[in-house]
Formats: C-alpha cells, structure tokens, sequence
C-alpha cells in the first residue's frame, strides 16, 4: 500500500476525528503504532494541523466506519482515476478567504525548503517577492501572529505543484554545487601548475647563479731568439768595448803570426 499524503497530519485527524484503533491508524498511515500512541498523548506533533483524508480523496466515511466497526479490518485507500488539469501559466488567483494564510505558508515554505527560490514560493502561494523577503528577514507588519502551515493543507496549492517546485530546486542546487566543485578543481589545478612553474624557474635561477670554475690561465711560451735576431741593449757591446776587443783580437792575430 502506498504512503498517505502528509501520513503524521493524516493521523493526527484520524485519532481526533475516528474511532479506529492505532494498529489501524499505524498501518494507513505507514507509522509505528508507538509513533501513533505519541501522537494521540501529546508528545508528537503537539500543533499539528489535521489533513482530512476523506476531504482529499484518499478514503471514503463508509471505509472509515467499516473499519470502525471491525478493529481487525484494515483501511483501503481510495485510488479515483482523475484527470489532472494542469494551470496555465500566469499569476496565481488566491480567494479572499484565504489571503490571510499567505503569510503562514510563505513561513512554512522558507522553513522547510529552503532551497526554493523567491519566485517559486511566489508561484506556489500568489505572492510578492518584497512579501516574501519581508516574512524572511522578519521585518513584516504581522510577524509576530505568523504562524508556519502547509499551503496543502491551506489549500493554496496542490501537492504536486508543491512536489515539482522541490525537485526542481534539488536539481538546481545539485547543479550549483557541481560547478563550484567543477570551479574549484579547476583552480587548484591551475595553483598546481603555477606552483610547478615557479618551482622550475626558481631552480633555473639557483643553477645560473652558481659560480662555474675559472679556466687555468695558458703557460707563456718561450721563443728561442734567432741568431740574426739583435740583442738586448743590456747585452750590446758598449763603443770602448768594442775596441778592445778588436785590440785584443789584433794582438792575438799578431801573436799568431809570430
């Protein structure tokens, strides 16, 4: 059996409204009896609104009472084949009975989804964007007679309006965090990279900077003078010199002649 709209405010009506046994409320509802017990002692949902069942078509009175009468029978749901009519787009008509619940449900939506958008909560209940930021930032007239209640059970929406709006903003958001994931890996591989590049330019810079070994400096060679070369002044003959040494190579001659 498939799971009851809203199941805890369905039992909450049940147990105010019948006198079924908390086995039987348990089982519609798809709760723990002990849960159900909680609920009809005041621990659980203490202020809870009630969700009429029958109201909403999911159980018939002569169900109820069959199940009444009989504490083993178990309830069965209500499955109409309705055609559902889709709005059309444009803004939401709320009656005048219930323009004063806005404010509950914009309270309740922004409590429990957060994750939806101003416009969306705008759609759902037929409000104001400065409403909503208003109730948000408490900064409203009747704030403090505010009181968060489902739009479904107000009857400003539908459920699966209510349901649809949800997943879309779950898949936005999933699709937000995506790209900042996206984002941030791409900027810690860029970090890396910049990171790899100055570590190599910092290591090019270190080797230019060490100081290589001068090269030895080359031996002077020594030329040997040639014999026509000229000699040093310092080895030149002086003009005295000279002739004495043609004397003396006279008188030696002289000598040999003799």
């Amino acid at each position: 059996m498939s799971r009851p709209l809203m199941p805890k405010a369905t039992a909450v009506w049940m147990i105010d409204n019948t006198t079924l046994s908390f086995e039987q409320v348990a089982d519609f509802c798809a709760l723990h009896p002990l849960e159900v017990q909680s609920i009809a002692d005041g621990e659980v949902a203490l202020h809870m609104v009630g969700f009429d069942p029958v109201a909403n078509g999911q159980l018939t009175h002569e169900e109820i009472k069959r199940c009444e009468a009989d504490p083993k029978a178990r309830l069965r749901p209500l499955r109409p084949e309705v055609q559902v009519v889709t709005r059309a787009k444009g803004p939401r008509y709320t009656p005048v009975a219930r323009r004063q619940d806005r404010p509950d449900a914009i309270a309740w939506l922004l409590k429990h989804f957060p994750q939806l958008t101003d416009g969306q909560v705008a759609r759902l209940v037929g409000t104001t964007k400065p409403t909503i930021k208003a109730i948000r930032d408490r900064t409203h007239w009747n704030v403090t007679n505010i009181k968060p209640q489902d739009p479904v059970a107000l009857g400003l929406c539908t459920r699966e309006e209510l349901q649809s709006a949800i997943d879309k903003a779950n898949r936005a958001v999933q699709r937000t965090e995506k790209q900042a994931a996206r984002e941030q890996a791409r900027k810690e591989a860029e970090a890396a990279r910049a990171a790899g590049r100055n570590a190599a330019e910092a290591a090019e810079g270190e080797a230019a900077t060490i100081e290589t070994p001068a090269p030895h400096e080359p031996l002077e060679t020594y030329e040997t003078p040639s014999r026509d070369a000229t000699p040093p002044d310092s080895e030149a003959p002086q003009p005295g010199e000279e002739q004495n040494v043609s004397t003396q190579t006279g008188t030696g001659g002289s000598d040999s002649n003799r």
